[in-house]
């Protein structure tokens, strides 16, 4: 903080332009603060503005000041967010052993069972057809 005191929050929310502290009592809107965080890829510090509070303990704030590494690793942990729980693992393990991961393995199951479907249901309407041609 500007008069060199220091606080700790709980960070609730993280994006790439900012976030939601959970804080012990909110601080004016446009404070400017030094913030800190921890994630699996190491620290992320920069420069912060406060913005309006939601509530008495829940503040957001805007990133004014990052440094490119720090950008870099929250970079890598909001996407990492963006990606169903299980498929950082199978990206890490394909990583390992230099393979690539299928981008949309649902798509795919999902796209031939489509396929199925539509080609019952020409075998069916074509069977059809033919019955009522033959039994006219």
């Amino acid at each position: 903080m500007a008069d060199g005191t220091s606080s700790r929050g709980t960070l609730q929310t993280i994006s790439l332009t900012g976030g939601l502290l959970s804080v012990s009592s909110a601080l004016d809107r446009g404070s400017r603060v030094k913030l800190m965080f921890l994630t699996q890829t190491g620290p992320v510090a920069g420069a912060a503005e406060m913005l309006n509070p939601v509530s008495p303990t829940q503040q957001p704030f805007r990133f004014v000041a990052l440094e490119q590494g720090a950008q870099r690793r929250l970079r890598t942990i909001v996407e990492s967010q963006l990606l169903p729980p299980d498929a950082w693992i199978e990206k890490y393990r394909a990583a390992m052993f230099g393979q690539t991961v299928p981008q949309h393995p649902l798509r795919r199951k999902i796209f031939r069972a489509v396929l199925a479907s539509l080609a019952i249901v020409a075998v069916c309407l074509g069977g059809a057809l033919c019955f009522l041609s033959i039994y006219r």
